[in-house]
């Protein structure tokens, strides 16, 4: 009978918010298989840092995001370091989660993501066609960006929800930016909840769309 092995290079890993160093370390030195376990385990599950005093808060959250975007509660989940206190980003690696901080929600829902994955196309094609305008040169080049990185990322199985504009066209990503703008709203009049500076959402065709950006972000 062969005993379970855990690899060698998560044993510094110890509890649900470990040091950023500790995970980046880790991830550099297991391989794919460690930087896996990190993003199903420590990036994915459990209550996040943001709302460690809160845990409730959390669910209660899930559960008005869930409805308001059609989907279960589950699938609806913190990343970044709202997830574990601290930011894996290079340029911010480190960094601890505070008020100067983002809440980086990611939703892991097929047809969420189709529904979005349509607002972009449409956006995209309006875009491409003149038939929506940015309203200035600044966003017509931020828009170019996001029309190219759309088209990318959707292959991979994603997309960031404020990359297609809050226009009344795209009705998904409009109900999806006012409930973002909602839910800080919400948060910054609730005793014990955390105070960030603004949410976002991404969104995952499946989790192993999930797993293998992380992976790639690990990398």
């Amino acid at each position: 009978m062969e005993p379970f092995k855990v690899s060698p290079h998560l044993s510094t890993l110890l509890d649900s918010y470990p040091d950023g160093k500790l995970i980046i370390d880790a991830a550099k030195n297991g391989g794919n298989p460690s930087k896996e376990a990190i993003a199903r385990l420590w990036l994915s599950e459990g209550i996040p840092f943001a709302f460690r005093k809160s845990p409730a808060l959390y669910e209660v959250v899930r559960v008005w995001l869930g409805t308001r975007l059609n989907v279960d509660p589950k699938e609806i989940h913190l990343s970044g370091s709202a997830r574990i206190g601290q930011s894996l980003a290079p340029a911010k690696l480190g960094t601890v989660f505070g008020s100067h901080s983002d809440l980086d929600l990611f939703v892991v829902s097929e047809s969420l993501f189709d529904n979005v994955t349509a607002d972009f196309n449409n956006w995209s094609y309006d875009f491409e066609t003149d038939s929506v305008q940015p309203n200035n040169d600044t966003e017509r080049k931020y828009w170019v960006d996001n029309n190219t990185r759309g088209q990318k990322n959707i292959q991979r199985g994603f997309l960031d929800t404020f990359i297609v504009p809050n226009r009344d066209a795209y009705p998904t990503v409009k109900k999806i930016s006012q409930s973002m703008w909602l839910l800080k709203k919400k948060l910054d009049v609730t005793d014990g909840a955390p105070i960030i500076e603004s949410a976002s959402i991404r969104c995952y065709k499946n989790w192993d769309s999930y797993v293998r950006q992380v992976v790639l972000s690990l990398t």
